[in-house]
């Protein structure tokens, strides 16, 4: 058989991810980082070539991971990504078998995803009054409306352009992960203060981002959204100030409040139900505090 570079076949294999699967440009980054690790610990162990990566290799970059006290959740996240390659080298049989195949993850204690509660909602808008101008509180707003009013990722929002609006149906057009396009329901709370912050906006284009940065120049960044929601939840007593807590936490309000499992799996864009499911585990875990702490018998 004939012997590629591993280099070489991570790169073809990072191609066919963004342009056949259509991968966006986090998911193939993240990729990217993920495989070259392990192409680099097979540099470093004299192995250069696809065919020279055997179950035994993989095992022991797994073990050196674990001695760099890398978090199991990291190394089930490298072993799937590796996993992929050789995947996409089999199918192209570049060569026969997969090495990787019969190397289990390591067992991960899912970790529920943090909250906030509607009050702190409430109080963080208050803030964001009494610490902007009028038109800057209006675009603040206007992301945190769409964070948790319409549970979005921080790479929808940014993706956003003003003509995925539809205010007639108080809905909005999101593409997610892999490029899929959905539409999800904005609240008419939501509606008043988004097109507040658009009106604000003379000589806007629908073809325009609805969010620009700070300077007005460019597509708003992650690094942005993270930097504005990260300040806005500092009083809250939360380990990551990440715009997903307002994601999480509108997946969670709506099923304390009784919505159907498959249409908040449908908002939140999510392949698998199971990866929902996780919410209605947040909300059972709050009623067992809520019972240790009030009943008599706890």
């Amino acid at each position: 058989m004939t012997q590629l570079a591993l280099h070489y076949v991570l790169s073809q294999m990072l191609a066919e991810l963004a342009g056949v699967n259509r991968a966006s440009d986090n998911t193939v980054a993240a990729y990217s980082r993920d495989l070259n690790y392990f192409v680099r610990f097979c540099n470093d162990n004299n192995i250069g070539s696809l065919d020279k990566v055997t179950e035994k290799t993989i095992r022991r970059f797994v073990i050196a991971l674990s001695e760099d006290k890398l978090s199991k959740n990291s190394i089930s996240r490298k072993l799937s990504a590796i996993r992929r390659l050789f995947s996409f080298a089999v199918r192209n049989q570049l060569i026969d078998t997969n090495p990787a195949s019969k190397i289990p993850n390591p067992k991960v204690t899912r970790v529920l995803p943090e909250t906030i509660n509607i009050d702190s909602y409430s109080k963080i808008f208050s803030l964001v009054d009494k610490e902007n101008s009028s038109d800057n509180s209006k675009r603040i707003k206007a992301i945190f409306e769409l964070l948790y009013g319409s549970a979005l990722r921080v790479s929808e929002l940014c993706s956003l352009d003003i003509e995925d609006i539809d205010f007639q149906t108080e809905s909005l057009k999101v593409s997610g992960k892999g490029s899929k396009v959905r539409i999800v329901p904005i609240g008419s709370k939501s509606i008043e203060i988004i097109k507040d912050y658009i009106q604000s906006n003379i000589a806007r284009n629908l073809s325009d981002p609805l969010f620009f940065d700070s300077k007005n120049e460019n597509r708003i960044s992650r690094h942005e959204v993270y930097r504005i929601v990260s300040h806005y939840l500092k009083e809250e007593k939360i380990k990551k100030r990440s715009p997903h807590i307002l994601r999480h936490s509108a997946a969670t309000h709506m099923l304390n409040n009784d919505a159907d499992l498959t249409a908040v799996k449908e908002i939140l864009g999510h392949e698998n139900l199971s990866t929902t499911q996780i919410y209605t585990h947040v909300s059972i875990e709050r009623l067992k505090k809520s019972y240790k702490k009030a009943h008599p018998k706890s």
